[in-house]
């Protein structure tokens, strides 16, 4: 295992610092690749996001050193995805998962490595809550070793803090454009609400006031209380506007 000197501790230290508090989020990953570079060997990096587009697993990169439009390339041949989508943070070589003899001959290697002068990478799959939230891959051009586990040990140093990141920002993106609502339906099986929960929450959403629905379902008020007040905590909102901005008010 390698064994960080001083300066290496004080750039790290740096590193975990932006994350934090830098709050232009693309200057903060420029920065991050940036640093990294003083500590690690790579000639190249990219950075992807997780998309909220249908139909999509990556988007918004940042890049040293590479192109930044190879998004499509890799959601079409990219044999790594199952472990891209599998809601767990892992640091790994891609010679971890396929073999070089093996890897050299696919698609994959042939369009995005050999045209960029690449051989080797290593990947970081970031999650929280077991979900999806980016992917940094680092590249070593043709004629250099492979990445060792000393690589992988700083970027083990690092993970925690960028999954937390990550889904700070998610979470910032979906209360700015809604595209990470949920329907009525993925809530009560997302959140394990109770029937009555369920139908409490399909009147909210439907708008409906407080004494009209205790006037349906034949409930006091007191008992309405405490099954809204379940629903928030179920889903982790305080109030009936945090509760639109993360259900969609029609299936």
């Amino acid at each position: 295992m390698k064994k960080l000197e001083t300066n290496d501790w004080l750039i790290l230290n740096s590193i975990i610092y932006n994350i934090y508090t830098m709050d232009n989020f693309d200057q903060m990953r420029e920065t991050l690749l940036d640093e990294l570079k003083t500590v690690m060997d790579f000639d190249s990096a990219d950075f992807y996001l997780a998309s909220s587009e249908p139909g999509h697993i990556l988007d918004n990169p940042v890049t040293l050193n590479c192109k930044s439009d190879m998004c499509q390339t890799y959601e079409e041949l990219d044999y790594s995805r199952g472990i891209m989508l599998g809601g767990k943070t892992i640091i790994y070589r891609e010679t971890d998962i396929i073999s070089d003899d093996v890897r050299v001959e696919t698609d994959y290697y042939k369009r995005v490595y050999k045209p960029n002068n690449w051989h080797y990478s290593l990947q970081m799959i970031i999650a929280k809550h077991k979900k999806f939230l980016g992917v940094i891959t680092f590249y070593r051009s043709v004629g250099k070793e492979n990445f060792h586990y000393d690589d992988i040990f700083i970027l083990d140093i690092l993970k925690d803090h960028l999954a937390y990141r990550l889904e700070q920002q998610q979470k910032m993106r979906a209360d700015d454009d809604g595209t990470e609502k949920v329907t009525i339906m993925e809530a009560v099986e997302k959140y394990e609400l109770t029937k009555r929960e369920h139908t409490i929450l399909q009147m909210l959403m439907s708008g409906k006031e407080n004494t009209v629905i205790c006037e349906e379902l034949m409930i006091s008020g007191n008992t309405l209380k405490k099954h809204i007040l379940n629903i928030y905590r179920k889903l982790d909102v305080k109030n009936r506007v945090q509760l639109f901005k993360l259900v969609k008010e029609k299936e």
